[in-house]
This record gives C-alpha cells, structure tokens and sequence, in this order.
C-alpha cells in the first residue's frame, strides 16, 4: 500500500515530465517553424501593418512559420534583395514589378491585399488650378524610380507633353518629402493619401487650400503594395505551401489591422527601431491605409485590376516605357488558391 510520502513522489515526477515534455514539444515545434523573410519596400510605418499584426498577434507562430520582417528604405531596393537570397518574398508596387520583370527579374505576383490605389497629386488652390487641363503650363512633382509611370500615364491621356515646354508641363524630380509644394518651387506635387498628404496639412496648410486629384479618378491608377516572389521559387510545392501559409497569415492581420486601426498603430510603433514615427502619424496612416484594402478574398488578385495597370503601364510615355509588351506569367492564384481556409 503506498503512503502519503509515496503519491507525494508519484506526483513530483509526474509533474516533472509533464513538464519536460512540455519543453520538448516547445523546443521541437520551435525547431519545426518555417522560415519566411520578408522585404518591405519602405520603412516601418502602417503601410505594413498587416504583417506586423500578424507577428504579434501569433498569427505566423500558429501557421507554423517563423517570419522575419525587414524595413526598407530610400537604399533598398526590394527585387535586387531577393534576386540576392536576402527575401522569400518582397513588398512592391506592380509598376515596378513588372518592370524588374522585363528587365529579366522573374518576379511573380502571389497576393494582393492593397485593392486601391493611394496616389495623389495635391496643389495649392492659390495656383488657380482646379482641373486637370489647368495643369498645362505648370510645375510638377513627380516621384521616379517606377512611381512616374503612371503619372507620364495620366500627361499622355491629357495630351501634355512633360518637356517643359508651354503647352506642356515641367516635371520636378520630387524627393522624398513635399518641401517643393511648401517652398511654391512647384505648383504640385506628389502624395500618398495615408502619408505626404497629411504633411502638407501638418505644414499649416488647411484642406480647402489645396486641390487635389486622385489617380483612380483619373482612370490611372495602378497596383499598389503587393506581395511578390521568385517564379523559379514556385516550382517548390513545399515552397509554395509556405507561401500559401504566409499569405493567409498576413491576410489575417490585415483583416484584424483594419477592424482595429489604433491597436495597430500601437503594434507599428511597437517596431519602428528608429523611432521616426509618431502615434498620431501612424493612427492617421492605418485610418487611411484600411481605405485601400480587401481583405475579403484572402489576398487573390483581381485579374482586371492587373490589366488596367498593364494598359496605363503600356499607354505611359514614350521615352522610356516602363514595359513595352504586356507580361506574361506575372501572377498566379496558386498560392491563394493553397492557403489554408
């Protein structure tokens, strides 16, 4: 007959493999995590919310992944990172995809979870400028680097030329700021609706001082933030049933990032190493950022929404086209389609 002292000690060990077992399973689900690194295109700000909600809400530790979220930055170049092996997968503007493609980087689209586009051209009302045929003759900034095509897009449908010249306009290579607008060196500039907008406001200037023009208005707009890989990766079937696995994830935390735009602002600042970020910056970027998203299709891109880029990409200046024959193979719904449901 055992003794007290006896199931005191059968339960001391119990507990004590309990226990160990724990650990083991830990240290062997650890050990089972995927690796995912992912290459943002710009630095740590609400535009990428979505996955950092997914970091820390555990969205990817439950899908058995262990993700590694990279900033970008005015020095980063997301397809050159990847075409390097430092990412499984890259944030990118379609514009600039398609044009690394072109250019022999195979880039693949796998999901899309930006639906509409942010881009902007905001000018000051004292310009007189109050449609788009008062442009002529003005002062623009543009960004480049891929972001002016669909901009030299928009001059072709307007029939403006961009030499300078006085029935066309004068382009103004725009940093990365909106000093030109705020120093009247030009009559215009370049803006995201979630980011250089709201500096100008935060500038001193008030909304009904500006007269802004949204490219989706103008019927130019491309795709914007999407998730990108290597087509040669896609060959993988274990490859791209992580990828299936990261997608649904992310889109997870995107879905969670939009029903909860300050806690995602929260989640944002949480890690911006560099602390160039504000609350009140970020709360106002997720506001606007959840504008552009669907999150109700797990990513799949809208095969209409790639032709339209393709046709404003294809109809975009002359000089250097950013594509100059429609891709093909530059997406798929195979990674979508493998998600975990």
């Amino acid at each position: 007959m055992i003794g007290q002292d006896g199931r005191r000690l059968r339960r001391a060990v119990a507990r004590g493999l309990g226990a160990g077992l724990c650990l083991a399973l830990g240290l062997a689900a650890a050990r089972a995590a995927e690796p995912v690194t992912l290459q943002l295109k710009w630095v740590t700000q609400a535009q990428f919310a979505g996955y950092y909600v997914a970091q820390a809400k555990g969205y990817y530790e439950q899908a058995g992944l262990a993700v590694t979220i990279k900033p970008g930055g005015p020095d980063v170049a997301p397809p050159q990172v990847i075409t390097g092996g430092g990412a499984d997968a890259i944030i990118d503007w379609m514009p600039s995809a398609l044009a690394s493609r072109e250019k022999g980087v195979p880039l693949v689209n796998v999901a899309q979870p930006f639906k509409r586009s942010g881009l902007m051209l905001t000018c000051r009302a004292e310009t007189g400028i109050k449609t788009p045929a008062d442009l002529k003759g003005r002062t623009l900034g543009v960004w480049f680097s891929g972001n002016e095509y669909p901009f030299l897009a928009w001059m072709t449908k307007l029939g403006l030329k961009t030499d300078g010249s006085p029935t066309g306009v004068k382009v103004l290579k725009q940093g990365f700021n909106v000093d030109p607008l705020i120093q009247k060196q030009a009559d215009c500039v370049s803006t995201m609706s979630y980011n250089e907008y709201w500096q100008v406001i935060d500038a001193g200037f008030k909304p009904e001082q500006l007269v802004v023009f949204r490219y989706e208005d103008q019927g130019v707009a491309t795709m914007e933030d999407g998730i990108y890989v290597l087509e040669s990766k896609l060959k993988d079937p274990a490859f791209k049933a992580r990828m299936g696995k990261f997608v649904a994830a992310s889109m997870k935390g995107w879905d969670y990032a939009a029903k909860h735009t300050d806690e995602a602002a929260a989640i944002v600042l949480e890690n911006d190493a560099s602390g160039a970020q504000t609350e009140k910056s970020q709360r106002r970027m997720m506001a606007e950022i959840a504008k552009l998203l669907d999150t109700t299709k797990g990513g799949t891109l809208d095969p209409a929404d790639y032709d339209r880029t393709v046709a404003v990409l294809l109809a975009g200046g002359t000089d250097q086209p950013v594509i100059s024959r429609k891709p093909e193979g530059a997406w798929t719904h195979s990674v979508t389609a493998a998600a975990p449901k």
